[in-house]
């Protein structure tokens, strides 16, 4: 399955989620997005982007690590179904939009907060979303610093973070191709 719409479907997830442990569980949602994309993009990326990409998998690596609570179950991530990033910039702009609106909702969650163990896993979780959302960012630079004979995507200009829509055509090949190593 696409990247874009797993994406999607965690975002609508969050955004019905009212408890905190809810809120805590689609936080590792969105963590365990940016590592199956990370790794994707590791493996099969653009070249200039490769490093920042495992930077981004370790990253949210050790978030997910950091959000799983004793009621939670180590398998059943949405990302565990991700087959393909089809369109590169879109995933990456909305899996920054994901992790800033994960941050935010994990902010109200540790607010509300009445066991002291959920409070650090929800801080943690508020710090891990805001690091990986600078690697997701950091790798859009490097994508938009890319010249223009170089093959691949090139990433347009800024775009609202957590919307979910695209403004204009899709952008770029898939990930992999004209660019990458061809695996993917």
């Amino acid at each position: 399955m696409d990247a874009v719409p797993l994406i999607e479907d965690t975002r609508q997830a969050l955004a019905h989620s009212t408890e905190a442990p809810d809120i805590v569980t689609e936080a590792w949602q969105a963590q365990a997005l940016a590592e199956a994309v990370g790794i994707h993009l590791a493996a099969s990326g653009p070249p200039e982007v490769r490093a920042q990409a495992g930077g981004l998998r370790e990253a949210s690596g050790r978030a997910r690590g950091s959000l799983r609570g004793p009621e939670q179950r180590a398998e059943g991530a949405r990302a565990d179904r991700m087959t393909e990033v089809g369109d590169l910039l879109a995933a990456l702009h909305d899996l920054g939009g994901l992790l800033d609106e994960a941050g935010g909702a994990l902010v109200r969650a540790a607010i509300e907060a009445e066991d002291e163990a959920l409070y650090w896993r929800c801080v943690e979780g508020i710090d891990a979303a805001d690091e990986c959302g600078d690697r997701v960012a950091e790798i859009l630079r490097r994508l938009a610093d890319r010249p223009p004979s170089a093959p691949g995507p090139r990433a347009p200009g800024p775009r609202a973070p957590g919307r979910g829509g695209r403004s204009g055509p899709a952008a770029g090949p898939r990930c992999g191709e004209n660019g990458g190593d061809g695996a993917g």
